[in-house]
């Protein structure tokens, strides 16, 4: 899809997240939360969002209660559940927009529950466990008695209890069954004291894909729904792909004579009469300063050429003699027989694509197609 009046873009397909998401359902066999925190993973927040309600989902993950916020005021019909921290003084706003807050520590439970109280509204909670993340969550070994002091704090409504796995995208690793041996001893007393709550959750994408143990009634699923692998260990099931494509455009092309310093600090000279062309892309928009880049023109490889800058880059087009200013170029994604994946960029700059996608600037435009 030509985007003329566009010098770099995003364009994410939302029929394909629907479809990864529909695919995960039929995998888990249980309701999916999408995770949408950071901008839906670099693809948009709302808009991302709506696609997920659209293919069944009543849940939705977000890491910071302005995120929840930003749903409610777009009138997302879908329950948005913080996972992260929230501060006390927030949890009024949590209360009166439904937004659901994950609850570890006691002190701060008590905030909540006052802040419920003083707005008149409940608030809804999910109790956080930590079985082995090493981050937020209280202690399994004593959650029994703590849930059920959290059932005596009036304004506060326990809804679910959850815990994160640490190492599930490497499934033959055995942390994930430890992890949820204690979260499930956990859950048997909840259990026989009558304290079980409505929704379990602790399965992230690899949990959801390759633990059916852990699916409990509800699974968390971000960069899955997006048709990113879990991991090179946890890779996705035929039939997902990847919704999101990354595209410039050649604004200058040029031939220099050999020895010619290209960009800032003359990183890179032409080592013999060379055919350059300017990207108007740059590290400002997520696109890494760092040397080996490789991006795709008329469905070939160009090799990123000098120090990208902060709003262009270089490439050599010495094997596109026929690109011309103005062609589309592809950081992310497919063009012609040949594509560039998130995680082949993660590779390149020495990362994670979970990173690469997060790191994509809000001032891309994002072009949403079906």
């Amino acid at each position: 899809m030509d985007h003329a009046d566009l010098t770099t873009w995003l364009e994410i397909d939302l029929s394909v997240i629907r479809k990864n998401i529909r695919l995960l359902q039929e995998i888990a066999g249980v309701p999916v939360m999408a995770v949408v925190k950071a901008n839906a993973y670099g693809h948009g927040l709302i808009e991302a969002s709506r696609a997920a309600v659209q293919a069944g989902v009543q849940w939705l993950g977000v890491a910071r209660i302005d995120e929840a916020l930003e749903l409610h005021r777009a009138g997302i019909r879908a329950h948005p559940i913080v996972l992260g921290y929230t501060p006390p003084e927030r949890a009024g706003e949590a209360a009166q927009a439904g937004v659901r807050l994950a609850v570890y520590d006691s002190q701060v439970a008590q905030a909540y529950a006052a802040q419920a109280k003083a707005v008149g509204k409940p608030l809804y909670v999910h109790a956080k466990f930590d079985t082995g993340m090493g981050r937020l969550g209280a202690s399994p070994e004593e959650g029994v008695e703590w849930m059920r002091w959290l059932h005596t704090l009036e304004g506060l409504q326990v809804e679910g209890a959850f815990t994160h796995l640490a190492e599930a995208d490497d499934p033959q690793k055995p942390t994930t069954h430890w992890q949820l041996d204690r979260f499930d001893k956990l859950l048997s007393g909840l259990e026989s004291a009558g304290l079980r709550p409505a929704w379990v959750h602790a399965a992230n994408s690899a949990g959801a894909l390759y633990f059916p143990r852990a699916r409990y009634n509800l699974v968390r699923t971000g960069i899955a729904i997006y048709g990113l692998n879990p991991s090179a260990h946890a890779p996705l099931p035929e039939g997902f792909r990847p919704a999101l494509t990354w595209k410039t455009r050649l604004t200058s092309v040029k031939i220099f004579p050999p020895n010619h310093g290209i960009s800032y600090n003359y990183r890179y000279r032409t080592k013999s009469e060379e055919r350059i062309g300017v990207c108007a892309v740059g590290y400002a928009d997520g696109f890494r300063r760092q040397m080996g880049n490789m991006v795709l023109v008329r469905g070939r490889r160009v090799p990123v050429v000098g120090s990208v800058c902060m709003d262009q880059c270089m490439v050599n087009l010495d094997q596109v003699p026929e690109a011309q200013m103005g062609d589309e170029v592809v950081l992310i994604g497919q063009q012609g027989n040949d594509e560039i994946t998130a995680e082949e960029r993660a590779h390149e700059w020495g990362t994670i694509h979970y990173e690469v996608v997060c790191g994509l600037a809000n001032r891309l435009p994002r072009i949403y197609v079906e």
